[in-house]
């Protein structure tokens, strides 16, 4: 079994001596893999997760990777309180704190259960009628 992606651009990183765009990484590295453009094409919002995901690599913003040795914790470090704002809509329920975006989902299958009690009421009286 071959190298896996990542470790391809872990290569190309480290012997390239500097950051790189992603693109141009995804290109080096479907060329090394020898992937066809139907391959590459298929594949590449996979790499770009486990990019993301293997603790070797870090964005450093304008979608622009490096190797995480080579930065400080202070340059790659995200404060998660600059992610999260007060911007970000939460409710407090009896379950706990509810992201808004979950709160609607769960708004919404509400409305479908009411909305089927509703035409299975509908029914009854129509059957008995």
């Amino acid at each position: 079994m071959g190298r896996s992606k990542t470790d391809i651009a872990y290569e190309i990183i480290t012997n390239d001596r500097k950051s790189v765009y992603f693109h141009d990484l995804w290109v080096e590295v479907a060329n090394i893999a020898k992937l066809t453009k139907e391959e590459a094409d298929e594949s590449i919002s996979i790499f770009y997760t486990d990019l993301a995901l293997d603790g070797r690599f870090i964005t450093l913003g304008d979608n622009v990777w490096d190797l995480r040795e080579r930065h400080s914790f202070d340059k790659v470090h995200i404060d998660m309180n600059d992610i999260y704002t007060s911007d970000d809509e939460v409710i407090e329920s009896e379950e706990g704190i509810i992201a808004k975006e979950d709160l609607d989902e769960e708004l919404f299958e509400e409305d479908v259960e009411e909305s089927k009690e509703k035409k299975e009421k509908k029914e009854e009286q129509e059957d008995s009628e």
